[in-house]
């Protein structure tokens, strides 16, 4: 899908893929993957995780947009054509 991102991470790093961009930015230390995504909201993200130090899943909340302004993008440019944003571990 062509307005569609994609979350996911690999070790330490949460990876954020859209179109031509790859952004990846330190995930918390015991993570071991995202299993949905519950919310998004033009740069915020609601998701669900899995932790290594609890049975359940816990809600976690990513905001991209100070993490795009760091590498000095135009958060609201490349965000504004994004309208889903999905786990894949492919």
């Amino acid at each position: 899908m062509e307005n569609e991102a994609i979350l996911t991470n690999d070790q330490r790093y949460t990876i954020f893929r859209y179109g031509r961009y790859t952004i990846r930015f330190r995930a918390p230390y015991s993570l071991e993957k995202y299993i949905q995504v519950k919310e998004w909201d033009h740069g915020y993200l609601v998701v669900m995780a899995k932790y290594r130090h609890h049975e359940a899943t816990e809600e976690e909340y990513i905001d991209l947009i100070p993490i795009l302004e760091k590498l000095y993008f135009d958060a609201d440019v490349f965000l504004k054509p994004i309208e889903k944003v999905r786990i894949s571990y492919d």
